[in-house]
């Protein structure tokens, strides 16, 4: 059994995590100001003698009793909503809440796991992205403080490896989505997903030609854990390369929920990436991982999901 803490386990992806380390046996310590997170994705898990969670905010220096063999950092606002709603505490998320965790792995001679983003490539001039592409990143716009929260989170994780010997591990996440996504999160799936069920039209930004690339989220956490297992630094894509257009996605989302609703338009946000695609070439060779949920088969577990919570969606 390790002992792990995972920062953010009460969001969508650090939920999932905490689930399937306790699936495991692993003994997990779950941090979260819940200003993004719920409690109501943890609920379940709270009986699980081996779960533990603290509330706090990771950009304070936390105290957490006993031994750490793992931190697993997660914490920081993901959807644009969100880190546009809360700058500063997103960059203290970055930076902060980074270096807290580096020390706490650090004092136990534990690894530290870094879930970045694929958001460091900005608006990118490779297809796919390697992830020895530097990225092309506005960095004084609007979404900056998530892309380059996550880039210094990067430098300084490398910094704490090259400088203190730290065992760190760096992954780069894309679009995710499943079970427990906050239904008014403003990503393009919730989104999608959360009107066609309501019966209203669905908003596409710009004329839908932009694309990404969605990733179930057992997928994602699949990677995350063969991540923690292993003694990679990385950094490694942890994402799905199956493209879609924004428009094909809507498309789908409709046929999938059956619903019987208008496409619209509306202008694209400032930096929205148009194109964005993972090479996994480097996970697939070092980890064993690929993604094996397709997204029509993903979309359909959503939408299962979400029929059951769409009343509490916000419009």
């Amino acid at each position: 059994m390790s002992r792990v803490v995972v920062t953010g386990g009460a969001g969508f992806v650090g939920s999932h995590l905490c689930k399937a380390l306790l699936a495991r046996g692993d003994e997990v310590v779950c941090v979260d100001n819940l200003s993004t997170g719920s409690m109501a994705n943890v609920d379940r898990l709270a009986a699980d003698a081996h779960f533990t969670f603290v509330q706090g905010d990771v950009s304070d220096e936390l105290h957490i009793d006993g031994r750490i063999d793992a931190v697993a950092h997660l914490a920081c606002p993901a959807s644009p909503p969100d880190y546009l709603r809360l700058p500063l505490e997103t960059l203290a998320a970055g930076s902060g809440g980074t270096e807290w965790g580096l020390r706490l792995a650090e004092r136990y001679g534990g690894r530290f796991l870094l879930a970045s983003t694929s958001e460091i490539y900005g608006e990118p001039t490779v297809h796919p992205q390697p992830e020895s592409y530097w990225g092309n990143v506005n960095p004084i716009g609007p979404r900056s403080v998530y892309d380059e929260s996550k880039r210094f989170a990067e430098a300084l994780t490398m910094a704490h490896h090259r400088a203190l010997g730290a065992d760190v591990g760096i992954v780069r996440i894309f679009n995710t989505y499943g079970p427990q996504m906050r239904l008014d999160d403003g990503r393009v799936v919730s989104n999608f997903v959360t009107q066609a069920l309501g019966n209203r039209p669905l908003t596409v930004y710009g004329d839908g030609a932009q694309t990404r690339s969605i990733c179930y989220v057992d997928d994602l956490v699949g990677g995350l854990v063969a991540m923690l297992d292993s003694s990679h630094t990385g950094p490694f894509n942890l994402g799905n390369p199956t493209e879609l257009t924004m428009m094909e996605l809507a498309h789908l989302v409709v046929e999938l929920t059956g619903a019987s609703v208008e496409i619209v338009h509306r202008p694209l946000p400032e930096d929205d990436p148009t194109r964005r695609r993972p090479d996994i070439t480097r996970a697939r060779e070092a980890l064993g991982w690929r993604p094996t949920i397709s997204p029509r088969e993903g979309l359909q577990r959503t939408i299962e999901w979400f029929k059951t919570h769409v009343e509490t969606a916000t419009p």
